[in-house]
C-alpha cells in the first residue's frame, strides 16, 4: 500500500462527504476512538463498520462544512498516520493501523485539550 496514495484518496472522500468510499477502506469489525466522537454521540469508543457510519454521518450532520487538507503523512508498520488540517485550521492526526489492506483500528487525534478538540462544533 502507498501511504500517500490512501492518505489522498481518504482526504477526496471525506471533502466529497463519501461515506461509501471512507468505509470500504474498513473492516467490519473496525475499533475508532476519537474525543471527537465522544461529544457528538456520547461514546469515544465505535466498535463496528455500522457504528462507525452512524458516527460519521452525525458528523456529517453536524459539521457540514467539514473539510480536510493533508499537511503530512507517516508510514509504520502496519500503520499510516495522516496529520491534517480541519475547516477551522485545528491540525488532527488519524492514526489508522491495518490488517492487510483494510484498517482495522483508528485513532483521530486532537492538538491541545482532549475536552474540546480543535474543530468540534461547540
Amino acid at each position: 500500500m502507498d501511504a500517500r496514495e490512501f492518505a489522498g484518496a481518504w482526504a477526496k472522500a471525506w471533502n466529497a462527504h463519501d461515506l461509501d468510499a471512507l468505509l470500504a477502506h474498513f473492516t467490519d469489525d473496525v475499533v475508532f476512538t476519537s474525543p471527537v466522537a465522544a461529544q457528538l454521540i456520547g461514546t469515544a469508543v465505535i466498535r463496528g463498520k455500522d457504528a462507525l457510519r452512524a458516527y460519521w454521518s452525525e458528523g456529517l450532520r453536524r459539521i457540514p462544512d467539514l473539510r480536510f487538507e493533508v499537511v503530512g503523512v507517516y508510514s509504520g508498520v502496519d500503520t499510516v498516520v495522516i496529520n491534517y488540517r480541519n475547516q477551522k485550521g485545528g491540525l488532527v492526526n488519524e492514526v489508522l493501523h491495518f490488517d492487510g489492506p483494510l484498517v482495522r483500528e483508528g485513532h483521530g487525534t486532537y492538538l491541545g485539550d482532549f475536552t474540546n478538540p480543535a474543530g468540534a462544533k461547540d
